[in-house]
């Protein structure tokens, strides 16, 4: 069998170092919080080239409190793509705000920029481009347009730990960036967890005293804050698979690299690295209108495989009360179509990709 993701394998290559640091964090009794969290967040914001880092507890919590810290509430409009996991649009409703939809460029599935001018209205008050399956988002004329309008840029980098855009880390380009540590992800906690990124101290601050009930000291809880922390042991072990994270996204692009060699002739369509990205393969993403057939083939052969995401944010029954129907976004239907992911992660045998471009052509070649 080859399957989809194998996190076993990775817990094997640093299972003495995790054991020693969850050791550690329960010697000291730092559950919540914490040394190892604020170390973390340090490391993690250096990483992506920002000032500040505030670790929370899912990346849908750091979307939540970015909008907060933004200044977005009831009445307001938040610009993002109907191509993307439903909890991009959901925070957007946790804060009051109404999500407005851009459609995707059908290359690189990100928002197109060329379409978000047009979606903007009086209302608006942030933006936020979603860095799908590991590959960067168009952000010099999304920041621009940004800047232009007074417009907050929030970042979501829940798939793209260590992508690039024209050299510069993702998460660090606008004014917050959000990632995800959902196990699954690039660098993945073993459990939830999340962080937000940003360079402005007064809104890190903000972010900071939200996360934690809004008390500004103990006790002393002058706004309506939530419990968003980050456990002590999820940042210990996330330092740890933060200091392999390059390496492992060279594996992940290596693979990518020989899929994209042995799928070149197969009639499928691959994933395309922009001339200024460079994308982390959080997924490995091709795309044919024979996806079910392809699929029950892998299936057959063992090999998983997944959709991410058959029915974009605008056709989900939570968001019917926006009116966007069928049609509404062409380039983010299509793709829902015929999107299809197939196996990657660090540790994949190096023959796999071989193996699942074979079935696919064979596939294809019946189709």
């Amino acid at each position: 069998m080859i399957p989809f993701v194998d996190l076993r394998a990775q817990y094997r290559e640093i299972q003495e170092e995790v054991t020693e640091a969850v050791a550690r964090v329960l010697a000291n009794a730092s559950y919540v919080l914490g040394s190892e969290v604020e170390s973390f967040e340090s490391e993690f914001a250096d990483y992506c080239g920002a000032a500040q880092g505030v670790a929370v507890n899912s990346g849908t919590s750091a979307l939540h409190l970015a909008l907060l810290a933004a200044g977005v509430g009831p009445g307001d409009e938040v610009i993002t793509v109907p191509f993307t996991f439903i909890a991009t649009a959901a925070a957007i409703r946790y804060v009051g705000a109404t999500p407005v939809f851009v459609d995707i460029d059908p290359v690189s599935y990100t928002l197109d920029p060329a379409q978000l001018e047009a979606a903007i209205t009086a209302r608006t008050r942030a933006l936020i481009p979603v860095h799908l399956y590991g590959h960067p988002a168009d952000m010099d004329p999304i920041l621009e347009i940004a800047r232009r309008r007074d417009l907050a840029v929030i970042e979501d980098a829940a798939q793209a730990h260590g992508s690039e855009y024209k050299g510069r880390p993702t998460g660090g380009l606008g004014d917050f960036g959000c990632f995800s540590f959902y196990p699954t992800k690039n660098l993945g906690a073993c459990g939830e967890g999340g962080i937000l990124v940003t360079s402005d101290p007064e809104r890190a601050g903000r972010v900071r005293m939200l996360r934690d009930w809004g008390q500004t000291r103990k006790h002393r809880h002058e706004h309506l804050g939530f419990n968003y922390r980050m456990d002590g042991i999820q940042g210990a072990i996330l330092r740890i698979k933060l200091r392999r994270l390059e390496r492992w996204t060279e594996m992940r692009r290596a693979h990518a690299a020989r899929y994209d060699k042995e799928l070149a002739d197969s009639g499928v369509g691959t994933p395309v690295e922009m001339p200024w990205a460079r994308h982390v393969y959080h997924a490995y993403t091709v795309r044919s209108p024979h996806r079910d057939v392809l699929r029950e083939a892998l299936a057959d052969r063992a090999i998983q495989s997944a959709i991410h995401y058959p029915v974009p944010v605008h056709l989900q029954p939570l968001f019917a009360d926006l009116g966007c129907g069928p049609g509404a976004f062409p380039n983010a239907e299509a793709a829902a179509n015929e999107v299809l992911c197939l196996p990657i992660f660090p540790e994949l045998p190096a023959d796999a990709p071989d193996q699942v471009a074979a079935c696919i052509s064979e596939a294809l070649s019946g189709a």
